[in-house]
């Protein structure tokens, strides 16, 4: 997954994490490095760090307000 061509952008991220469940979550990439993605999600307003290789599907997010 090419994430890191995402830094800077709003996008919706498919992921699954280490018990297996799996969550779409909507971020803002700050940075990629070794292996993890250090992003804020922009649902809970918290600042978040997943494992890159965790991510299933990332895509653009549509423009518009974030509630």
């Amino acid at each position: 997954m090419q994430i890191d061509k995402y830094v800077g952008r709003n996008v919706e991220i498919i992921y699954q994490d280490s018990k297996g469940q799996i969550t779409k979550r909507r971020v803002a990439v700050y940075s990629v490095r070794d292996g993890l993605v250090h992003v804020k999600d922009l649902t809970k307003k918290s600042i978040r760090t997943f494992v890159a290789e965790r991510i299933l599907a990332v895509m653009p997010a549509h423009s518009g307000r974030v509630s």
